[in-house]
């Protein structure tokens, strides 16, 4: 098994010489899919050579995409590196259990990341609504705040202690796989179009957290390909009912 099926993506870096260092940061623990969202002054750039110290190969197959969910759309388990609980139902795991756990993942052919927010304020709810779980640095409550290549670098660092190791419990799907942000991402547009047209989401302020919300009860499901796809059926079903009453 090598070490290159762990996947990271940057949500709206800032600074090209972090992109760099992150690069640096995953090479030394060889993982080599760094994606981005929206990076704030571009790509390609050339502010981040430097500081990438030779991980050239890393840069140069960079993938920059528009949204988080067009980042994320292959991969089917991906949690979020996030100090803040954001008042969300998430289960929270320590780096070592929740690379273990990803690790474990991947070991079963399936594609699974990390979501990194950017070095001024983070994750946002939205990010974190299409992730399973939360990854909780442990860090001086006093002063928490690691660079974005720390973070990494963490993270990678887990991953290597894990990704050889045999996994202590496995999560069988049988003949399918575990859902991707795709699957799930177009399940929750067809739920939440549905629950608008019935007026389930009519409350305008309280929309984005009650679509949040919604979200995170399936995120923790563990949902498969089939399961989504018979979730789609059940839905499309209720709306005929509903349709011929």
């Amino acid at each position: 098994m090598t070490q290159t099926n762990l996947t990271i993506i940057l949500i709206e870096p800032q600074l090209a010489q972090n992109i760099g260092a992150v690069a640096r940061a995953m090479l030394n623990f060889g993982l080599t899919d760094l994606r981005l969202v929206n990076p704030r002054d571009g790509w390609p750039n050339q502010d981040a050579i430097a500081p990438a110290a030779g991980a050239d190969k890393i840069l140069e197959n960079i993938q920059a995409f528009p949204t988080t969910l067009a980042a994320i759309g292959d991969l089917n388990r991906v949690f979020a590196a996030s100090a803040r609980t954001h008042d969300m139902v998430k289960y929270i795991y320590s780096p070592h259990a929740a690379l273990e756990y990803l690790a474990t993942t991947a070991q079963q052919g399936q594609k699974v990341g990390v979501l990194f927010g950017n070095e001024r304020c983070g994750l946002q709810n939205e990010d974190i609504s299409l992730c399973e779980a939360l990854i909780k640095i442990p860090t001086n409550p006093e002063f928490s705040s690691l660079n974005l290549a720390h973070a990494v670098v963490l993270t990678a660092y887990e991953w290597s202690l894990h990704i050889n190791v045999s996994p202590s419990q496995i999560f069988r799907t049988g003949t399918t796989n575990l859902a991707t942000r795709e699957d799930l991402g177009k399940f929750f547009a067809h739920l939440e179009i549905e629950l608008d047209r019935t007026g389930f989401l009519r409350h305008k302020k309280k929309r984005p957290t009650m679509v949040r919300n919604i979200r995170n009860i399936f995120q923790r499901a563990n949902l498969t390909e089939q399961e989504v796809r018979s979730l789609r059926g059940i839905v499309r079903s209720l709306v005929r009912e509903s349709q011929n009453t």
